[in-house]
């Protein structure tokens, strides 16, 4: 858990390095486009709520085995 949650802090660390100023805020709803930025944004959060769910379901099926 403790190398997922560092992976994730060096990718949002470089990802806000490249980060556009308001302009491209604006441009991206201008053209629609900020939907589709939040709809892929949403759904990797699930997935990545989904893969700790099932992690922490099956790390608590080996505790109970042991």
């Amino acid at each position: 858990m403790k190398q997922i949650s560092i992976i994730l802090l060096l990718l949002l660390g470089y990802t806000t390095a490249f980060a556009q100023g308001p302009e491209m805020d604006t441009v991206l709803r201008s053209n629609g486009k900020i939907y589709v930025v939040v709809v892929v944004i949403a759904i990797i959060f699930i997935g990545l709520a989904l893969y700790l769910f099932a992690i922490d379901r099956r790390l608590k099926k080996i505790e109970k085995d042991k």
